[in-house]
This record gives structure tokens, C-alpha cells and sequence, in this order.
């Protein structure tokens, strides 16, 4: 075989195996109804940092845990196995830092262990592969690279990589600006969001512990601002959300390679305030926030083999929904409203996608991220129990 066969043979076994765990994952996660969620926020209020709660995903009702003092931690994530909570502290200056905390599962209780700055101010983005964490740094304009080391604990930084310029907003994109990170699901690298010169970065893993140089792999419409990234749950289409244009990007993705298939808008008032954005656990929705004016979640309805997405509906929210995730088993959204100091609770119509309001609301002051353990699974679509990698041809 070529590099190139012998390359698409790997990840196919690859993509198998993560079928296959995530297929496993889902028969525990259907009998679980109790897990846990962790909260991000700003600490210029009365927050005190990071907090969790019980969770259960039948009823929607939050139970308070436990309480972590860090300053400003806006956005965090966790190790596929529980055990630690990665939370970046957004600070305009040198004191901008990752941190890593031990997390029990069971109980809640968190625990600082160790924090590294990211020689970046303001990181507002985190995510790991188990082996690399990356921060991307928003004011800074740059994403940082840490290893971890076996047992999940942070080491310094390794790698930093810079942004670039070159969109039409003067006020917006006139400096470099790096606001998310995010590895491919195939393994096959890492993509970030250049906000300022609207367009997407693919950065090669030249092996376990670092990265290649940065390629753009797409390019967005002038002044869109690209924000937050999806991925569709059979990895087939990449979903950009902008924050400038307000407008979705549905990409087409094969192994590294990516070709433009729709813009939509999501923000249709020009608030340039779009935000987050998620695919529902079951494949068939995409979801995004949007900020500044008509608060909201816009809600997409994706075909399922072209990728394409429909407008559906779009569902009124407190004051800046910043961020907002999906329990595992699809039944609710939790949108953090910053400014309304309140996580509300949506559940989710399993057929058409639309929210409504629980009203039960979970108070926390600048609350801005929210994330769940055990992590969202990827369900078995076809509901037939074999395992697929489906590659898109050309």
C-alpha cells in the first residue's frame, strides 16, 4: 500500500475502535440518569470560581456539590475519565493561566493541583486529546500547547502559534484573535478559529506531544469572525459559528480535507454577537447561541447525508447566553446566561428539536460555561449495531 493507503487504513481501524467505545459508553450512560455538572464563570461578581452539581437527566433538577475558588475560570473541560478538570483563568495580563484540578466524580469535590501560564492574555478556550492540552488566548492571539504528563497533570507550555489579520472589521479584527481550539475526531490534527483573518487553521500532530506548523485549511467570508467550532457525530461536516456575521459555515471533511457547502445565518438582527455551538448527541440538530441583541438559540435541523442544515425554530434566552451544552442523553440544553446570573434548563423535543423553558432555573452569578461528566456519546444512528466509517469521496 502507499502512505497515503496505509494513512486512510489507520484511521478507519481508528474511527472503529471510537465507534465501538462510544457504542459501549452509550448502554451506560441510558441507565444513568445522575451525573455531574460543572460551571464555569467571572469572578468581577460574587462567583467564586467553579462549581458543581448533581445533575439528573431525567427530572432536569441540579443539586449543588462543591465549591472551587479560581479567578475567572470561563471556560473548562474535563479528562475522558473524570478524574481532572481542566479550567483556564481569563485574565487580561500575565497572570492568564490553565489549570489543572483533580475532580471526584463521585462526590464533586475539586481540588487545584497546578497552574502554568499561558503567555496569552484572556484564554477563553481549552481542550485535550489525554496526551496535549491547547488553550486558545483571545486577546493574546495565539494558542498555547501543554503536554500532560501520565496521570493527567499539566507541564509547562511547549508550543505557542500566533494569529493572524486581515479582516474588514476595523474595531473588531484589528489585532490577532485565537477563540477556539479544537482536536479533529479522526485524530488527524487540530483546527483552530483565526477570528481576525476569518479563517481556519489546521495544525498536523507531528507526534504525541506536539504539533506542526499552522495551514489554513478554510477560508470564511470577510468580517464573519469565525468563533466555535461542531463536528456532525459521524465526523463527516465541520460547523463554524461566526461571531461577527452571525452565520453558520457547514463545511464537508475528509481526513484533513475541507470544502464549503452552505452559510446560514443564525444572528439574523446584526448583533455580531453569535457565540456557541453544539450538535445534538443524536445527530440530527445543531444548535447555536447569539448575544448583544434577541438573545437566543437558533435551531438547525441537519440532513443526514449532505450535511446540509434547515432553520427550524429559534427559542428566546436570558441575557448573553454565552455558552450553553447537551446532557448525554439528549433530553435537555443548559444555556448559561451571563448577565442574567442563571443557567436555564430547556428540554428538548426529540422530534422536531425545538426547546422549552423547565423554569428550573440554577442560580449562579456570571455564569459562562457548562459541561457534563460522563461526556456527550455518540449514539448509533442506524440503530442496527454495526459499526461504520463512512468517507466521503469526491
Amino acid at each position: 500500500m502507499t502512505n497515503i493507503n496505509n494513512k486512510t487504513y489507520f484511521m478507519k481501524i481508528k474511527n472503529l475502535l471510537l465507534l465501538a467505545l462510544t457504542v459501549f459508553g452509550q448502554v451506560t450512560l441510558q441507565a444513568q440518569d445522575d451525573i455531574k455538572l460543572i460551571v464555569g464563570t467571572y469572578t468581577n461578581g460574587t462567583s467564586k470560581g467553579i462549581y458543581s452539581f448533581n445533575f439528573n437527566q431525567s427530572t432536569g433538577k441540579a443539586t449543588p456539590l462543591d465549591t472551587l475558588e479560581l479567578q475567572n475560570p470561563s471556560f473548562l473541560t474535563l479528562a475522558s475519565d473524570g478524574t481532572m478538570i481542566y479550567a483556564v483563568s481569563e485574565n487580561h495580563d500575565e497572570s492568564a493561566a490553565v489549570n489543572a484540578i483533580t475532580f471526584d466524580k463521585t462526590t464533586g469535590q475539586m481540588q487545584l493541583q497546578s497552574s502554568f501560564p499561558t503567555k496569552g492574555e484572556d484564554p477563553c478556550y481549552v481542550e485535550t486529546n489525554g496526551n496535549l492540552l491547547l488553550t486558545a488566548n483571545y486577546s493574546g492571539g495565539s494558542m498555547s500547547v501543554f503536554p500532560l504528563n501520565v496521570d493527567g497533570s499539566l507541564s509547562a507550555m511547549s508550543q505557542q502559534f500566533k494569529g493572524s489579520i486581515g479582516g474588514p472589521n476595523q474595531e473588531r479584527q484589528q489585532a490577532p484573535h485565537v477563540h477556539c481550539a479544537r482536536f479533529l475526531p479522526d485524530g488527524n490534527g487540530v483546527i483552530a478559529t483565526d477570528f481576525s483573518a476569518d479563517q481556519l487553521l489546521r495544525f498536523e500532530l507531528e507526534d504525541m506531544k506536539s504539533l506542526g506548523n499552522a495551514k489554513v485549511t478554510a477560508q470564511l467570508s470577510k468580517g464573519s469572525g469565525p468563533r466555535h467550532i461542531a463536528f456532525s457525530t459521524d465526523s463527516r461536516f465541520v460547523y463554524v459559528m461566526s461571531e461577527l456575521s452571525g452565520a453558520v459555515t457547514a463545511y464537508q471533511y475528509n481526513f484533513g480535507n475541507m470544502k464549503k457547502i452552505q452559510e446560514i445565518q443564525s444572528d439574523e438582527v446584526g448583533a455580531q454577537g453569535g457565540a456557541d455551538i453544539h450538535v445534538s448527541p443524536d445527530g440530527r440538530f445543531l444548535y447555536t447561541s447569539n448575544r448583544l441583541k434577541n438573545d437566543g438559540i437558533a435551531i438547525f435541523k441537519i440532513n443526514q447525508k449532505t450535511g446540509l442544515l434547515t432553520k427550524v425554530g429559534y427559542q428566546r434566552t436570558g441575557i448573553h447566553p454565552r455558552h450553553f451544552n447537551i446532557t448525554p442523553n439528549g433530553r435537555f440544553l443548559l444555556c448559561a446566561c451571563r448577565d442574567d446570573n442563571t443557567i436555564q434548563v430547556f428540554r428538548i423535543n426529540s422530534a422536531n428539536g425545538l426547546l422549552t423553558d423547565t423554569h428550573q432555573n440554577i442560580s449562579v452569578d456570571k455564569a459562562v460555561c457548562v459541561q457534563f461528566y460522563p461526556i456527550v456519546m455518540q449514539p448509533d444512528i442506524q440503530g442496527d449495531g454495526v459499526f461504520r466509517v463512512i468517507e466521503v469521496t469526491k
